[in-house]
């Protein structure tokens, strides 16, 4: 069974980068047809999906932060990592790393990790 751990710093300040990691375990995540993606709740905004990586390392973008957002993975390591750039207040959620089949699948999901942007 996969497992995914998100971890990350807690507090980030504006206008600085945030970075979380995904560590996943039970699976590789070069397995052919799933997806590694990054999905963040807010009081405010729901559920939001944010990116994804594909098993050859291809990336994908929600179109609303394609220009702040880089998703890229550690096959030796077995994770893949977020980076935020240019964070505000309103970036302020919890993070979920999150897998499945294609870009829709969403069978595995981690624990979450609450990042607050604050100065």
């Amino acid at each position: 069974q996969v497992q995914l751990q998100e971890s990350g710093p807690g507090l980030v300040k504006p206008s600085q980068t945030l970075s979380l990691t995904c560590t996943v375990s039970g699976a590789s995540i070069t397995t052919n047809f799933y997806y590694w993606k990054w999905i963040r709740q807010s009081p405010d905004k729901g559920l939001e999906w944010m990116g994804a990586i594909g098993p050859s390392g291809s990336t994908y973008y929600s179109p609303y932060l394609k220009s702040r957002t880089s998703i890229s993975r550690d096959t030796s390591k077995n994770h893949f990592t977020l980076q935020l750039s240019s964070v505000t207040p309103e970036d302020t959620a919890v993070y979920y790393c999150v897998t499945g089949q294609y870009l829709r699948g969403m069978d595995s999901w981690g624990k979450g990790t609450q990042t607050t942007v604050s100065s």
